[in-house]
């Protein structure tokens, strides 16, 4: 029987993950002790996003969720607290910041996290946070009509991947005499086991417990996967071997791997580690 083998929460997109044994899934995604899945985001001076694609020492940036502030730590600095509770309506700061080709308004934190970002970056920059009211909603010409909200994410609310796909990957990098490369490379929010390669490409939904998930459209690759995330260097990227095998035509020749995916029903389900999935195929 398929398995959901692991949940993970990225509160500042690019940033470390949070491993989860257990976890919320929301229309907007994941979400943790009250803390949904890319709901901070490092933007320049001009408020446009960044990401390892430039900025790979993101990857060192750890966070973990305490009572009352989102930890942030990273080698050679202090760790930084930001605060859970959104700042009253007169203490607001609100910038305008560009995700791809959306613009949304954000709350822009304070100068001393600016500082602290832009010091381990080495570039200015300022840490945001999505506005409660601010509005991003997954195209629909892939959701089928559907709209499903996100936040700081590419693009959509959750990242599937089956395990037997990172296996089928890493089996050919072996045979090139490569490294075999960890899932956190991909940086999905949902690995299920118990499936074949590739077979989260081709399912209709996915069901946990009272949750169903819809796989809506292929992720296309870039040089994230790169990025070792325990050390933020930048080495031998896989994107060569997925060539050979994995150009989507569905997404303009784009490298394929893993699904992105919206929630059909179960709004505010919890998830947890070793549930069985009913994966449903769409033939």
């Amino acid at each position: 029987m398929p398995t959901l083998t692991a949940l993970t929460l990225y509160p500042v997109k690019s940033c470390a993950g949070i491993p989860l044994r257990a976890a919320i899934v929301t229309r907007a995604g994941l979400m943790s002790d009250h803390i949904y899945d890319r709901e901070w985001m490092v933007v320049d001076a001009e408020g446009n996003f960044l990401t390892q694609r430039d900025h790979p020492r993101m990857a060192l940036i750890v966070p973990k969720i305490r009572l009352e502030t989102l930890e942030l730590r990273a080698p050679g600095m202090l760790r930084l607290e930001i605060p859970l509770g959104l700042p009253p309506p007169d203490e607001e700061r609100l910038i305008t910041v560009k995700v791809w080709d959306d613009s949304v308004q954000a709350y822009d934190c304070d100068d001393i996290t600016a500082t602290w970002f832009s010091k381990f970056l080495g570039i200015h920059c300022r840490l945001v946070r999505f506005h409660p009211e601010a509005r991003r909603i997954a195209s629909t010409s892939w959701t089928g009509g559907i709209e499903a909200p996100t936040l700081f994410g590419d693009g959509y609310p959750l990242l599937v991947i089956s395990q037997a796909s990172l296996d089928d990957l890493n089996e050919k990098l072996l045979v090139q005499g490569r490294a075999a490369l960890p899932m956190n490379r991909f940086r999905p929010n949902i690995v299920i086991d118990g499936i074949g390669a590739y077979e989260e490409d081709f399912a209709a939904s996915i069901a946990i417990g009272g949750a169903v998930i819809k796989p809506v459209k292929p992720c296309p690759r870039c040089r994230i996967p790169a990025v070792d995330q325990a050390t933020g260097e930048v080495g031998p990227s896989p994107l060569d071997i997925l060539q050979t095998y994995r150009a989507d035509p569905k997404i303009d020749g784009g490298l394929a791997f893993g699904m992105n995916a919206i929630l059909l029903a179960g709004e505010d389900q919890i998830l947890r580690v070793g549930q069985e999935a009913d994966v449903a195929l769409a033939f």
